[in-house]
Formats: structure tokens, C-alpha cells, sequence
């Protein structure tokens, strides 16, 4: 018998597809909603079900037609315009983002049989775009007082909670990492095709963000699936908002000669670049990789999504001052239960070797390097 039947909205991107791993994993009957196939490994078992979360028709025919109903909803859908940054803070962004979430969740809790829903937001629920956040960022602050998408959707999940009686978490992953492509929020892909670049042009792999050294969080992907295992079935984790990261903080440059050994390319100095403006450009020396290295015959922009805007954002690409610092406490959610962390290097060198391993990446080195795992190291508790 299975611990329960759930629905994966937005399966596709870099939360989604760890998720569905995780509740295969853990013996769930696992739903997948997204417009393209989930990629996971060939073992985990899940039915796709096709769709547009943006098309309320058809995306109430599709959860209306799933039979038996879900009993928990993992949502990880999200829609973004193509200027990144700048629709954080767009109107019809954030309303639709709304109507997606009411698209699947309306009809899914008339239906009954929901026991539980969780729902992503992050540190923008903070206000991390628009002013300093205290450090560290906990979840018992007062809602921050701008317009947020997070807040139209937390607003609706608690309104359908409390009319058809379910359960619900809210999730507050900072920066995500995983081996997704195609996304926009994921920086392993972004970091795999500038220095397959760098090799084939001759440029330096350094770290393009310039000499500022802000401290920064991440979240391994795989972190993030296990607090949605953990949270559909903990009492603890009822009504309640978690942040979640790996567990420590570590700097971009310290981190980039590790990811110069993973990618079997020399480590060079900082130098400064926009790869939002750069990488681009180099859309014909990346089809001359493919081709070399016999990788899924993927543009350029297919393999970076808007990912690489994001990391002109996360590296502080023309910062010429240190930036506040942005950093969240996960203290509640440990003393909740959930007490996984990962080694931030661990985590990128997974990441990057996964995309390798999928011929999204080229191998630059013959035999990937850095064949350490989190369950090797016994970095994942």
C-alpha cells in the first residue's frame, strides 16, 4: 500500500523533479503535472500527466480527472517574464502566478479528499530584492510590506484550508541547486557552460562576478524534496513557514576553484563579465561543443533558461560596494524534525556531474572529476 497519492504541480523544474525522486523514494503514488516531461532517473516511477498551468480549463479537467484524488499537493510552479529581475516586482506576474496556484488547488480541495498542500515562496518573502533583511531572517517576522505573488497564494491557500478543512506548509528554500537545465533559477548549468566556453575559446574560467566577496546560502535540491516527504505526514509541520539551506554559508569565490576541478578546467583570477550579456554571444561556439562532445542537441538558451540572468544576480555581477548581508536561520525547522544538511561544495559537484552524466554538460576531462557524493561523505543526514 502506498503512504498516500500525490500531486507534483510545476514536476518539470529543478524542485519538482527532486521531489518526485523523493516521494517514489519514500513509497508514494506520485502525479506529475508540467508542461514537458520530468527528467529523473529511469527507475522512479510516476505518471506525467501533461499540461499548462497558465490554462485553468484545462488545468481543472486534468485534476478533476485523477482518480482517486491526490491526498497532498507539493506545489513548485512558477511563472516569470523574460526580464527576470524586473518581474519580481510586475503586477501580471504575480496575478498570474496566482491563478495558477487556484488553478490546481481550487478544484483539488473541492474535491475532498485533501489532506495536505505545500507551497514554495523564498527570502524575497523577506523583501531580500528591495531593502536589508535582519540576519539572520526568521520565519516568525511580520509579513514584509511590499507586493509579493507569495502573499496572493499563501493568501489563498489558507482560505481554502480553513473552508475545506486540509492541512499546509510554506517552504522558504533560499537559492536552489540541483541538476535542472532550462530553468530560471539554477546556476549549475550556467557554471557548466561558461567554462565549457572558456575551454573552447581560450578565456580564463575565472569567477565572473568581479573582487566583492559577499557570504551566501544555498539549498541542495535534494534538501529541499526531503522536507516535502517530511512535511506531508509531521504534525510539526502543520501551519507552519520554514527556510531551508544547506545548513552553512561559503563565498562564490572560494567556492570556484572547486567548480574549475569538477569541470577539468584551470581555475584563473576574477574576472568581471555579465553572462547575461556574454553568454549569448557565444550561442554558434556552443552548438561547435555540442557537436565535439555529442551532447543532446539543445541551443544554447534551452540549456540556461533565464538562469544566467539569475547569475549575473547571485555572482553581484557591477558591484562595486559589499552588499547587505541575506542570510536565514533554520533553526525552527531542525527543531521541527527536519535535520538534513549538505556540504555546499558536495552539492555543485553532484549537480554539475549529473548534467555530464546527461550529456547536457560536455566532459571535459575525460573522467569527471571530484567523484564525491553526499551519501559517501555522509554529507546528507
Amino acid at each position: 500500500m502506498s503512504a498516500g497519492r500525490v500531486l507534483i504541480a510545476g514536476a518539470s523544474g529543478l524542485i519538482g523533479t527532486a521531489a518526485i525522486a523523493a516521494f517514489a523514494a519514500d513509497g508514494w503514488d506520485v502525479v506529475a503535472f508540467s508542461r514537458r516531461p520530468p527528467e529523473v532517473p529511469d527507475q522512479v516511477r510516476f505518471t506525467h500527466v501533461p499540461v499548462d498551468l497558465t490554462d485553468g480549463a484545462a488545468t481543472r479537467a486534468a485534476v478533476t480527472a485523477l482518480t482517486p484524488g491526490p491526498t497532498h499537493l507539493v506545489y513548485a510552479a512558477a511563472y516569470e517574464k523574460p526580464d527576470l529581475v524586473a518581474g519580481w516586482s510586475d503586477p501580471e506576474q504575480m496575478a498570474v502566478n496566482r491563478a495558477m496556484l487556484g488553478n490546481v488547488l481550487v478544484p483539488l480541495a473541492a474535491g475532498g479528499g485533501l489532506r495536505h498542500a505545500a507551497v514554495m515562496q523564498g527570502t524575497k518573502a523577506y523583501g531580500v530584492h528591495l531593502h536589508p533583511i535582519p540576519i539572520p531572517a526568521r520565519e516568525r517576522a511580520p509579513r514584509d510590506d511590499h507586493e509579493n505573488f507569495y502573499w496572493h497564494q499563501e493568501d489563498l491557500l489558507r482560505e481554502l484550508a480553513d473552508r475545506h478543512a486540509f492541512d499546509w506548509t510554506v517552504f522558504r528554500p533560499v537559492q536552489v541547486v540541483g541538476p535542472a537545465y532550462g530553468v530560471s533559477y539554477c546556476t549549475p548549468p550556467v557554471i557548466g557552460v561558461f567554462a565549457a566556453l572558456c575551454a573552447a575559446t581560450g578565456l580564463p574560467f575565472g569567477f565572473p562576478g568581479g573582487t566583492i566577496h559577499p557570504v551566501r546560502q544555498v539549498v541542495d535540491a535534494r534538501l529541499v524534496a526531503g522536507a516535502l516527504v517530511w512535511a506531508a505526514t509531521s504534525p510539526a509541520a502543520r501551519g507552519e513557514h520554514f527556510n531551508l539551506t544547506n545548513g552553512e554559508v561559503f563565498s562564490w569565490q572560494e567556492l570556484w576553484p572547486a567548480l574549475a576541478d569538477q569541470m577539468g578546467v584551470p581555475c584563473a583570477e576574477p574576472r568581471p563579465v555579465s553572462l547575461a550579456g556574454e553568454l549569448p554571444r557565444l550561442a554558434g561556439v556552443w552548438d561547435g561543443i555540442v557537436a565535439e562532445h555529442r551532447l543532446r542537441p539543445l541551443p544554447l538558451l534551452d540549456v540556461l533558461g533565464r538562469s544566467h540572468q539569475y547569475a549575473d544576480y547571485t555572482f553581484g555581477h557591477g558591484l562595486t560596494t559589499m552588499p547587505p548581508p541575506a542570510l536565514v536561520s533554520t533553526v525552527k525547522v531542525k527543531q521541527a524534525g527536519y535535520t538534513r544538511v549538505f556540504d555546499t561544495e558536495v552539492t555543485f559537484r553532484d549537480a554539475l556531474r549529473t548534467l555530464v552524466e546527461r550529456r547536457i554538460l560536455p566532459d571535459l576531462t575525460g573522467a569527471v572529476a571530484g567523484q564525491r557524493t553526499a551519501d559517501a561523505t555522509g554529507s546528507a543526514r
